[in-house]
C-alpha cells in the first residue's frame, strides 16, 4: 500500500515510530524546515503532540526544544503514572480472588513493553479475564469502588447486558481526583462487526498469556498481543479516532517482541481475517517503517483490486486528522463489508447462527431470533459514534 504524503506527514509518521528505530537526521531536517509551528498544529490535530515530543526530545538538541514539548510529554506521562497504577491496584484485586487479568491494547505495550509512559496516550484501560470469571471479576470492581457506566447512551447499564455484548465499562475515580474509563472485557474485540469466531477465545488467551515482572499484570502472548492490535485498528477502520496513533500498537509490539510469523499467519487464516489484518500491518509497514516481513505480507495478502479499492477510500477519507468526519453511514457499511475475507463471512458476519445469537443476546426461544436479528441490524446501522 503506498501513500502519498505530504512533509509534515512524513515527518509524524517518522516521530511516532518506536523510539529506538527513530531515523534522527531526518527528523531534524524536517523539523526545522517545517517550523515549529507547522509541526506541533499538525501533532496536535492527530492526538500525536507527546508521542511527537518524546522523538524530538531525543533527536534535537535540548536548547532546540521549546518549553510546549516537554509539557505535553509531561502531562501524559502524569496521567499514565495514575493509569496504570490503577491497572496494578485491580490486578492485585482480582489476584485475591485467583482471577488473572491481562491488560489489552495500549495498556499493555505501556505496562509491559514500552515504558515511556508520556509517549503512550490513551483515553482507557481495556482488560481482558476468563469468560467464566466475569461476574466474579465485576463483583469485586464493583465492591472496591468502580461504578458499572456506559459512555455510549444506547447501552443498558448493567452487568447482563454487558456479559451478552462481551464486556463492561467502569466509571473510576483515581487517586489524584481525575477520572479513568476502565474496560473490563471477556471478548478481546467484541466489535459490532466482528464475529465472536473471528476473535481468539479468552480462555485460549489467558493459558498462552505471559506475566509482567513485579505486576500481577498478565501479557498477551506476541502473537495474540499482534493479532488483537491489528483487528482493533480494523475495528476503528484504521482511520476513526484516535486514528493515525493506533498503528503505534502494532509497530511498539513487532519492534519489541520476538513473533513467531508461522503460528501468527496459521491464526490470521484459521479466524479469516486476512484482510483486516494486512491492512493493519502494510500500514505500520509503509507509513512508519515497520519490520513486517515482506513473505508474512504476501502470504496474507487478499484479492489486490479489493486492496486497491480500500487504499484508495482511506486515502479520501483521510488516515490523518481523526477527528474529523470520515464516513457516511452507508460508506461506513460498504467498507467495513469489505474487511471480510468473503461475501460469505460478510453475512455470517451480519447474520451469525442462532446458537451465537442466543449466546450473544441471552435468550433461550428459538422464536425470538428472528427479532434479535432486527435488533442486531439496528445497532448497526444507528448505535455508533461518528464516523
Amino acid at each position: 500500500m503506498n501513500f502519498k504524503l505530504t512533509k509534515v506527514e512524513q515527518l509524524l509518521c517518522l516521530c511516532i515510530r518506536h523510539c529506538d528505530f527513530l531515523e534522527k537526521e531526518q527528523i531534524r531536517k524536517l523539523y526545522f524546515e517545517l517550523g515549529d509551528c507547522t509541526v506541533y498544529g499538525s501533532a496536535k490535530l492527530n492526538r500525536v503532540e507527546s508521542i511527537v515530543a518524546h522523538a524530538l526530545s531525543i533527536c534535537l538538541d535540548k536548547d532546540k526544544l521549546l518549553a510546549h514539548w516537554d509539557k505535553e510529554y509531561k502531562t501524559i506521562e502524569n496521567k499514565l503514572i495514575f493509569y496504570m497504577g490503577e491497572l496494578n491496584k485491580a490486578a492485585d484485586l482480582l489476584a485475591e480472588h485467583d482471577i488473572s487479568l491481562l491488560a489489552l491494547k495500549n495498556s499493555g505495550i505501556t505496562m509491559g513493553m514500552y515504558p515511556y509512559y508520556g509517549a503512550c496516550p490513551m483515553g482507557d484501560v481495556d482488560v481482558l479475564v476468563r469468560k467464566s470469571q466475569f461476574r466474579k471479576a465485576h463483583q469485586v470492581l464493583v465492591d472496591n469502588g468502580y461504578k458499572l457506566k456506559f459512555r455510549c447512551e444506547f447501552e443498558e447499564d448493567n452487568i447482563e447486558a454487558a456479559e451478552h455484548g462481551g464486556g463492561a465499562e467502569y466509571s473510576v475515580r483515581l487517586d489524584n481526583g481525575e477520572h479513568l474509563w476502565f474496560e473490563l472485557q471477556w471478548r478481546p474485540i467484541a466489535g459490532r462487526w466482528i464475529q465472536p469466531k473471528q476473535e481468539p477465545k479468552a480462555d485460549e488467551l489467558v493459558d498462552r498469556s505471559i506475566p509482567i515482572k513485579g505486576s500481577n499484570v498478565r501479557l498477551l502472548s506476541p502473537e495474540d498481543n499482534l493479532l488483537q492490535v491489528a483487528l482493533h485498528t480494523a475495528k476503528h477502520t484504521f482511520v476513526r479516532a484516535p486514528g493515525f496513533r493506533l498503528h503505534t500498537d502494532v509497530d511498539r509490539i513487532i519492534s519489541t517482541q520476538n513473533i513467531d510469523w508461522k503460528v501468527f499467519e496459521k491464526m490470521v487464516l484459521e479466524l479469516k481475517t486476512k484482510t483486516a489484518v494486512y491492512i493493519s500491518l502494510s500500514m505500520a509497514h509503509d507509513l512508519l517503517g515497520t519490520n513486517v516481513p515482506v513473505d508474512v505480507l504476501k502470504s496474507i495478502r487478499p484479492n489486490a483490486l479489493k486492496i486497491k479499492i480500500m487504499q484508495a477510500w482511506l486515502m479520501r477519507v483521510g488516515i490523518f486528522e481523526p477527528d474529523a468526519h470520515k464516513w457516511t453511514k452507508i460508506g461506513y457499511i460498504i467498507f467495513v463489508s469489505l474487511l471480510y475475507d468473503t461475501w460469505r463471512d460478510f453475512f455470517s458476519g451480519i447474520f451469525p447462527s442462532s446458537v451465537d445469537m442466543k449466546s450473544q443476546y441471552g435468550y433461550s426461544s428459538g422464536l425470538l431470533t428472528p427479532y434479535y436479528y432486527g435488533k442486531r441490524l439496528s445497532n448497526m446501522v444507528f448505535k455508533r459514534a461518528k464516523v
